[in-house]
């Protein structure tokens, strides 16, 4: 049987905690800084957890993680 492999993509930008939740950087946050406001930014530098549903999704993507 050959091992599984991880989607890259998926590697690159979710990361699975110990307690089995998806951690995720959130989007927005690349250009076009000046026009967004202080506290949207702010908000948008917390990561964030994924919901159960999409969870499911991304742990299929990172069998090893």
């Amino acid at each position: 049987m050959p091992k599984m492999k991880t989607r890259r993509a998926a590697a690159k930008r979710f990361s699975v905690k110990k307690s089995g939740k998806v951690k995720f950087k959130h989007a927005y946050l690349r250009h076009c800084l000046e026009h967004k406001q202080k506290g949207t930014k702010a908000e948008l530098r917390k990561g964030g957890y994924m919901s159960k549903g999409d969870a499911e999704h991304a742990k299929a993507m990172l069998p090893y993680g």
